[in-house]
């Protein structure tokens, strides 16, 4: 995985060799094998993350189902004053707390192990790359963590699941702000029927 947040900061495999430049920051990441960092859904979340500006009025991050803790931590690069990662894996936790010592960002982010029914409070911008099965069930749940002018980043689902998704948005008063896809080539057709997956960023 090798990716360009900003003109100065790179994302990349704790595995893949690079020598950055002058003045470039560098994230060296260990990633997990349910969405890692060089995914489809990993790497357009990003690029929404990107497109956002995720510093200034971004005060508050949630990253859910942070994984080894990929956007949390570029988020937490990027500037916002408070990132937090939550997961209900262990092993996801211990993996986020140790990307986050390595690159020096212990100080800018907490970790929980749990889900949102755990979570107080409000964030500016909330990040959730996860399976379709999972983001059916949190509509909800970001509708009440997301902050009145807030943005809401999800990915993990394919094109052929968002009529499914989508209405479980539009009653609640979301609007579809920008919407990313990347295609994923694969020997066999998957059970989705789909080789496309998407992101979708949403605001109220």
């Amino acid at each position: 995985m090798f990716y360009r947040l900003s003109p100065s900061l790179v994302l990349r495999s704790a595995r893949r060799p690079y020598w950055p430049r002058r003045q470039e920051r560098v994230l060296s990441l260990r990633t997990s094998a349910v969405f890692p960092a060089g995914h489809p859904t990993t790497r357009l979340c990003l690029d929404l993350l990107k497109e956002t500006g995720a510093s200034g009025s971004r005060a508050r991050l949630l990253d859910m189902g942070c994984g080894s803790g990929v956007l949390m931590l570029a988020g937490a690069a990027l500037g916002v004053p408070f990132c937090l990662g939550a997961d209900l894996s262990r092993q996801a936790t211990h993996a986020s707390l140790a990307n986050a010592r390595q690159n020096g960002l212990a100080g800018a982010v907490q970790v929980v192990r749990g889900s949102t029914e755990c979570l107080k409070g409000s964030f500016e911008l909330i990040l959730a790359n996860l399976p379709f099965t999972v983001q059916m069930d949190k509509a909800a749940e970001f509708s009440r963590l997301l902050a009145p002018d807030g943005a809401l980043i999800l990915s993990g689902f394919k094109d052929t699941q968002e009529p499914e998704l989508w209405p479980l948005y539009e009653t609640r008063g979301w609007s579809l702000n920008r919407r990313l896809f990347r295609d994923e080539w694969v020997p066999d057709l998957p059970p989705e029927k789909s080789y496309t997956w998407v992101a979708w960023l949403l605001k109220r």
